[in-house]
């Protein structure tokens, strides 16, 4: 982080100082005070659980510089040594950190890339920090800091000599979307797809499509939005009347970068071919599944608008490491292991089966929980997976869960009894698991995040 005047966050925040001098300067930003460090500022946020007030004390203990706050404190219980400590009162202090993220980041003469989309984001988001890492100084959203809070937090990594910056935009609801494009104001946005994650609380697909859209809303009028062009719900997003270009990715005739010939090589990954305004391109990765041709696609097309050429961007996706807990295949104690516990919803486990059943080895076995936020259309989509592992022919279906119990139904419908096996808890699944599986076998571990399954893919690796 560049170093910030105190003068200026209360000017970005509408803040008013309460102690200290606003000629201080601070180098950092955190929420949580354990981690707070001289040169700090410490945001008290309020949340379900906590109170950041209330360890105000602890993070000037570890020598925080200033502290954003929402409750009067009438005085600072620090040592005499600390009473210099910069106090910066706001009415919410989960607004005074947006503001000031807004506000920091309009420093930056950076190229902003935003990615949503129901599945693939985060893949195509590493996707797209590898291809503009071959030309520019790039940033990335780390981890889940995505939302909120994550968002703002991320934006205070930006540092001086950064270029570009790639942006993953988490959402629940609508209105979420609007909210963190406002902070960021993208250049360009990346759609991967319109699928049913968050369906419970959105109620539909078009509304799911609403709330992806808010991506679009602070454009300027160079924005520019990417998006799948063989998904229903953004093909025709071209043909459309907007304040901004749009292009399209897919296998569909029309298509602005159309996917051709796609190889499937297993845990080796893939290789399509790309064309573009009639150049045509073969493009190796080494991220295992058909889809990723797709993210990968969206990543290279968008990395071409800044005149990164498709064998550059093919060098960076070819030294992409694999993202933990996203279809990574680990070799242990004789198994190949497929984790892909980050989540689940009806596409992603369909992919996963796919992927599953492309790699060589002995037994495949699918250890499947439930996925959630499904809403009305739960029971449907869980028979619907169901069906879907016995048609790829997996040789063994383990379901995992209250929900999932309808993924073993609609397994068994075609699948013999003694293929197909269903645990009502994890923790009865790990009492037994070490008897189900033998050298040779390539497991498959899947579920919604909720559902915690990376300790199955640890009791497999023995960790």
């Amino acid at each position: 982080m560049k170093d910030i005047l105190i003068s200026e966050i209360i000017k970005a925040t509408g803040g008013s100082l309460l102690s200290g001098a606003e000629s201080q300067i601070i180098t950092g930003v955190t929420t949580d005070s354990r981690k707070a460090g001289p040169g700090d500022l410490f945001v008290a946020l309020i949340g379900e659980n906590n109170d950041g007030h209330d360890y105000i004390d602890i993070a000037i203990d570890q020598g925080a510089s200033a502290v954003l706050i929402s409750r009067p404190i009438e005085k600072l219980v620090a040592p005499k040594s600390q009473l210099s400590v910069a106090s910066i009162y706001v009415p919410d202090t989960l607004k005074g950190l947006q503001d000031f993220a807004a506000y920091y980041i309009s420093l930056f003469n950076l190229k902003k890339i935003a990615v949503t989309g129901s599945t693939g984001k985060t893949t195509t988001k590493d996707m797209l920090h590898a291809i503009f890492s071959e030309k520019f100084k790039t940033l990335k959203t780390m981890g889940n800091f995505n939302n909120h809070i994550g968002l703002p937090l991320t934006i205070f990594n930006i540092e001086a000599d950064h270029e570009a910056g790639i942006f993953e935009l988490g959402m629940r609801g609508l209105g979420e979307i609007d909210l963190l494009a406002n902070i960021l104001r993208p250049d360009v946005g990346v759609i991967t797809n319109i699928g049913l994650s968050h369906v419970e609380t959105l109620g539909s697909r078009e509304n799911i499509l609403k709330a992806k859209m808010e991506i679009a809303n602070y454009f300027s009028e160079h924005g520019l939005l990417v998006v799948n062009g063989d998904d229903e719900f953004l093909r025709d997003l071209a043909h459309n009347e907007l304040d901004y270009n749009v292009i399209t990715v897919g296998r569909t005739s029309g298509c602005d970068a159309k996917i051709g010939t796609i190889k499937d090589f297993g845990e080796d990954g893939i290789r399509f071919d790309l064309e573009v305004q009639d150049k045509i391109e073969s493009i190796g990765i080494k991220t295992p599944g058909k889809h990723n041709a797709y993210n990968a696609s969206l990543a290279i097309a968008t990395g071409l608008v800044y005149d990164i050429d498709m064998k550059t961007s093919e060098k960076g996706l070819s030294a992409m490491a694999q993202v933990d807990k996203r279809l990574r295949v680990q070799t242990a104690n004789g198994l190949k292991i497929i984790d892909d516990t980050y989540n689940a919803s009806p596409d992603s486990m369909m992919a996963a089966l796919d992927v599953l059943s492309s790699i060589n080895g002995g037994r495949r076995i699918a250890i499947l929980s439930d996925m959630l936020e499904l809403g009305d259309f739960t029971e449907n989509f869980h028979l619907e997976v169901g069906n879907y592992a016995a048609a790829k022919k997996i040789d063994v279906l383990i379901a995992v869960g209250d929900k999932a119990r309808s993924i073993f139904l609609g397994a068994i419908e075609t699948m013999s009894p003694d293929q197909a096996k269903y645990f009502e808890t994890k923790e009865a699944l790990l009492e037994v698991l070490d008897t189900m599986v033998h050298p040779g076998d390539v497991i498959l571990v899947k579920g919604s995040r909720g559902m915690v399954m990376d300790q199955v893919v640890n009791r497999l690796l023995k960790v």
